[in-house]
């Protein structure tokens, strides 16, 4: 699975991307940020704070608590806005 980390959260990680394979219990979105924010600290740091993060897997945007199954990349952001 290729987890990509977007803006803020890319500058707090100190990298773009991961290519990771999760352990089978890793079945949601938040599981897969407690598994992440577990093994790297950079990880722990850029999601302390879930009510400001965004999530898309295979680029379709997602709640946090939306399944993996079947994912092949899951993005990480912080909220956008625009005008």
């Amino acid at each position: 699975m290729k987890v990509l980390y977007f803006a803020r959260i890319r500058q707090i990680v100190g990298r773009s991307s991961d290519d990771i394979q999760p352990p089978e219990s890793v079945k949601t979105v938040s599981a897969l940020i407690d598994y992440l924010a577990a093994r790297d600290p950079g990880c722990a740091a850029a999601f302390a704070d879930r009510r400001t993060l965004k999530a898309a897997v295979n680029k379709s945007h997602v709640s946090l608590d939306a399944p993996l199954g079947g994912a092949d990349e899951v993005a990480f952001f912080p909220p956008v806005t625009g005008g």
